[in-house]
C-alpha cells in the first residue's frame, strides 16, 4: 500500500517534469535564453521584461494624466492679488476645455480629502469608546450646515492664511466642494464598520492583527462597496454646488475662479442660453468620461471585496480595469510602494493589536458616559452663548422667529421630496442593484442624471415656470429634488448589490414569492443603506434649498418663501448675523429630525438588519 502511494505521488512529478521540459523546449524555439532557464529554473527571474502594447497604452495614459494635473495645479497655485481676480470669467466657448480641467482638479482634490476624512473620523467613531457620542452629533450638525455657510465662514481665514492671494479663493472653493461630499461618505463608512459581521471581528482577534492591519485588511475591504457607491454619489452631488463654490463673495466683493460652474453662472446672468448649452454638453462629456475612466473601473474592482459563499453569476465589468489588469505597470508600482506599506506595518505595531474589551463594568461605563456628556454639553452651551450674544446685539433674538417660520415651509418641501423619492427610487434601485447586467448598462445613465448639476437647467425651468404660471414656491420642490433624490437611489443600489448571491439563490430554490422576498430579504437587506441615503438626501435637500429658492436669470431674480432663500439673500448682502441665524435654525431642524427620527431607524438597522 505504501509503495503504491509513493508511486502515485511520483508519477505526476515525472509527468510534470516531462511537460515542463516539452514546454521549455517549445519556448526555446523562439527564445534561446529559455534553454538556460530550463536547466536553471531560478534564472527565469533575470529575463528582461518585454514591453507589450498594453503597457505602452497605460504608460501613455499615465503621462497624459500627469501632464494635465501638473498644468491645472500650476495654474491653480499661481498666486494672484485679489484685485486681479475678475468678478465674472469669460464666456468664450473656446475656454471650456481649460475650465473643465480646473473644475475636475477641484473635484478630485476634494474627493481625496473626503476619503481621508471618512477613514479617520468614521473609524474613530466606531472603534474608540464613547467617541460616537461626540463625533456623530458633530457630524449631524456639520451636515446640516449649508455649503454657502461653510464657504462664507472659511473664505476670509483662508485668504488670510495665503496672504491675500487667489490661492485662498481656490482653497475656499475646494473646501466648499469637500463639505458637499464628505458627510455622506463618512456616514457610509461608519455604517459599514458598525454593521461588520462578528466573524470578521473574531478572525481579526484570533490572527492578532494590529490596528493598522485590521483597518486595511478587514475594515476597508468590508466597507469598500458602499464607500465606492457613496463616493460616486457624493462626487455627483458636488457638481450641483460647483457654480456656488467657484463664485466667491468677500465683503460684498465677488470673485470668479476659472471653471465650468463659474462659466455657467456668467452665461446665465447674461441670458446667454446658447453658451449655457455649450456648458451642458461639456458637463455631460465630463460626467461620462469620469464615469468610464474612474468610477466604473472602481465599481468593478470593488467587487473583489464582496463577502459571500457563492460567486455571482455576473459581475460588473470595465474595459479600463481589464486593460490595467493586463498591464505589468500596476504590478511594478505595487513593488515600488510595497516596502512603504511594510514599513508602516512595522511602525504601527507598538500601538497594539486591534481589540477592545468585550466587557466593561457598568459603573465605569456610566461614569465615563457622564464625563463625556458634561464636556459636550459645556461646549454646546459656551458656543450657543457666544452666537446668541452676537445675534442679540446685531439683529435681535426676535429674528429667530422669522427664521423658524421660514424653516417650517422648507421642511414641508423636504418631506414631500423624501416621500416621492422613496416611492420612485427604492424599486428602481433594487432592480438595478440586483441585476449586474442592468447595473452595467444603467450605471452611466444614472451617473449622468445624478452627477449633472441641476442648477445648469434652472434657466430653462424658470422659463417654463414663468410661461406656465407656476410659482417658485411649488417649482422649488422640483429644483430641490433634482439635487437630493439621487442619494436614496445610489444607497439603495449599493445595498441591493451587496446582498449575498447565496441568499438570493436560496430564495429562488425555496420558491419564495415576490412579496415575501421583498419582506424577508430585500427590504431588511437594503434598510441600513436606505437610512444612510435618507439622512443624506434630507441634508442634501436642505442644502439645495439655498440654490433652488433663489434663482437668477437674465438679470432678474426669482425668490421662493423659505429658509434657503433667507440664507442666500443674507449671504449675498454680507449680513453675517442673519447668515448665522439661518445656519443655526437649519441645524436645529436637521439635527432634531435626525435625532428624533433617523437615528432611531439607524439603531433598528444596526440591531435587526445586519447581514
Amino acid at each position: 500500500m505504501l509503495s503504491a502511494a509513493v508511486a502515485q505521488n511520483q508519477a505526476p512529478t515525472h509527468s510534470a517534469e516531462s511537460s515542463n521540459g516539452q514546454r521549455a523546449s517549445s519556448d526555446s524555439i523562439g527564445d534561446p535564453s529559455c534553454l538556460f532557464c530550463a536547466q536553471y529554473p531560478g534564472a527565469g527571474t533575470l529575463r528582461r521584461v518585454r514591453l507589450r502594447w498594453v503597457d505602452l497604452v497605460v504608460g501613455i495614459a499615465i503621462f497624459v494624466l500627469l501632464y494635465f494635473v501638473i498644468q491645472a495645479s500650476e495654474a491653480a497655485t499661481t498666486p494672484l492679488r485679489l484685485t486681479d481676480v475678475p468678478a465674472a470669467i469669460s464666456t468664450d466657448p473656446a475656454n471650456l476645455p481649460y475650465y473643465a480641467l480646473r473644475s475636475l482638479l477641484r473635484m478630485f482634490t476634494a474627493l481625496v480629502a473626503s476619503v481621508i476624512f471618512s477613514f479617520v473620523v468614521a473609524t474613530a467613531a466606531a472603534r474608540l469608546p464613547r467617541a460616537d457620542k461626540i463625533i456623530l452629533p458633530a457630524l449631524d450638525i456639520l451636515q446640516s450646515v449649508p455649503i454657502l455657510g461653510f464657504q462664507f465662514v472659511a473664505v476670509i481665514p483662508l485668504i488670510t492664511l495665503f496672504r491675500g492671494s487667489s490661492v485662498g479663493l481656490e482653497a475656499a472653493a475646494i473646501f466648499a466642494i469637500f463639505t458637499s461630499q464628505v458627510w455622506n461618505m463618512t456616514f457610509s463608512f461608519y455604517s459599514s464598520l458598525t454593521a461588520q459581521s462578528r466573524d470578521l471581528d473574531e478572525a481579526a482577534r484570533l490572527m492578532r492583527l494590529t490596528k493598522w492591519q485590521r483597518f486595511w485588511k478587514v475594515d476597508v475591504p468590508s466597507g469598500m462597496i458602499p464607500l465606492v457607491w457613496n463616493g460616486m454619489m457624493s462626487f455627483g452631488g458636488a457638481w450641483f454646488f460647483l457654480a456656488a463654490s467657484e463664485a466667491v463673495t468677500v465683503n460684498n466683493q465677488s470673485y470668479a475662479l476659472p471653471g465650468v460652474g463659474a462659466y455657467v453662472a456668467a452665461a446665465v446672468e447674461n441670458g446667454q442660453l446658447l453658451r449655457v448649452g455649450y456648458a451642458i454638453v461639456t458637463m455631460a462629456i465630463m460626467v461620462l468620461g469620469v464615469n468610464f475612466l474612474f468610477w466604473r473601473p472602481l465599481v468593478a474592482w470593488a467587487e473583489k471585496f464582496r463577502q459571500e459563499d457563492t460567486a455571482a453569476t455576473e459581475r460588473p465589468r470595465s474595459t479600463v480595469l481589464e486593460l490595467l489588469s493586463r498591464s505589468s505597470l500596476p504590478r511594478l508600482l505595487g513593488r515600488v510602494f510595497g516596502p512603504i506599506g511594510r514599513a508602516l506595518d512595522r511602525v504601527t505595531r507598538p500601538f497594539g493589536v486591534a481589540e477592545h474589551p468585550l466587557f466593561v463594568p457598568v459603573i465605569r461605563r456610566r461614569v465615563l458616559d457622564a464625563v463625556v456628556t458634561i464636556i459636550v454639553a459645556a461646549l454646546i452651551v459656551f458656543g450657543s452663548a457666544q452666537a446668541l450674544g452676537f445675534i442679540g446685539k446685531t439683529v435681535g433674538l426676535a429674528e429667530f422667529g422669522t427664521a423658524f417660520g421660514l424653516g417650517a415651509i422648507t421642511l414641508l418641501r423636504v418631506i414631500v421630496i423624501l416621500i416621492v423619492a422613496t416611492l420612485i427610487w427604492v424599486p428602481v434601485g433594487v432592480w438595478i442593484g440586483m441585476n449586474p447586467r442592468v447595473s452595467r448598462l444603467a450605471q452611466p445613465i444614472v451617473q449622468l442624471l445624478a452627477s449633472f448639476p441641476a442648477n445648469f437647467l434652472f434657466p430653462f425651468a424658470i422659463a417654463f415656470f414663468v410661461a406656465s404660471g407656476v410659482s417658485l414656491d411649488f417649482g422649488g420642490i422640483l429644483l430641490m429634488a433634482l439635487g437630493s433624490q439621487w442619494y436614496i437611489l445610489f444607497n439603495v443600489i449599493a445595498g441591493a448589490s451587496a446582498i449575498p448571491t447565496d441568499l438570493r439563490q436560496a430564495m429562488e430554490s425555496f420558491g419564495v414569492g415576490r412579496v415575501q422576498r421583498w419582506r424577508r430579504l430585500i427590504l431588511p437587506a437594503i434598510f441600513p443603506a436606505y437610512i444612510t441615503g435618507g439622512i443624506t438626501a434630507a441634508g442634501g435637500a436642505w442644502n439645495a434649498s439655498i440654490v433652488a429658492e433663489v434663482v437668477s436669470y437674465n438679470h432678474h431674480s426669482y425668490t421662493a418663501t423659505g429658509l434657503g432663500a433667507y440664507i442666500a439673500n443674507a449671504t449675498e448682502s454680507g449680513d453675517f448675523a442673519r447668515v448665522l441665524t439661518g445656519i443655526i435654525v437649519m441645524s436645529v431642524f436637521v439635527v432634531g429630525i435626525n435625532r428624533l427620527f433617523w437615528r432611531r431607524l439607524y439603531t433598528v438597522a444596526e440591531t435587526r438588519f445586519t447581514l
